[in-house]
């Protein structure tokens, strides 16, 4: 027959709580460290996805500007680049394939004309929907 004990036959079977505590404490640490960094490169992505989302608008902008001589009002704001304002006769819109976007945190950009800085001032308020704020709270503004 078999010379093992039988507790040694039932160890070699499966692993002991301290080897599985000893796994999930590795796992935790790496976790610990990979995530933090994982998130923060979401947070990048968001940003540059609405630095692109504005360099878009701006062209658009300035096909619209290049159509009829002057850039959107207030009033009007980007969504005279979908649909022609009302006196304006020589728009040649629209000016973007898809619908007007919403920012990463789906709030609708902020458009002024005349701006402060420019002849326009177009920017998404980050994520935290306040104006300033640092790192990926941070206010994504256009050139305008």
């Amino acid at each position: 027959m078999n010379p093992q004990p039988k507790a040694a036959r039932r160890r070699a079977v499966g692993f002991t709580l301290l080897e599985l505590l000893v796994v999930m404490v590795i796992l935790g640490m790496l976790a610990g460290y990979v995530a933090p960094k994982y998130f923060a490169q979401i947070g990048k992505s968001e940003t540059n996805t609405a630095r692109a989302q504005i360099e878009a608008l701006e062209k658009a902008l300035d096909m619209f500007r290049i159509d009829t001589g002057r850039y959107p009002t207030s009033e009007e704001g980007l969504l005279a680049l979908m649909q022609q304002p009302a006196d304006e006769n020589r728009w040649s819109g629209p000016y973007l394939k898809k619908d007007l976007p919403r920012d990463p945190w789906g709030r609708p950009y902020i458009y002024r004309q005349p701006g402060s800085q420019g002849d326009y001032e177009l920017f998404s308020l980050g994520k935290d929907g306040r104006p300033g704020g640092s790192a990926e709270a941070a206010d994504v503004r256009g050139g305008g």
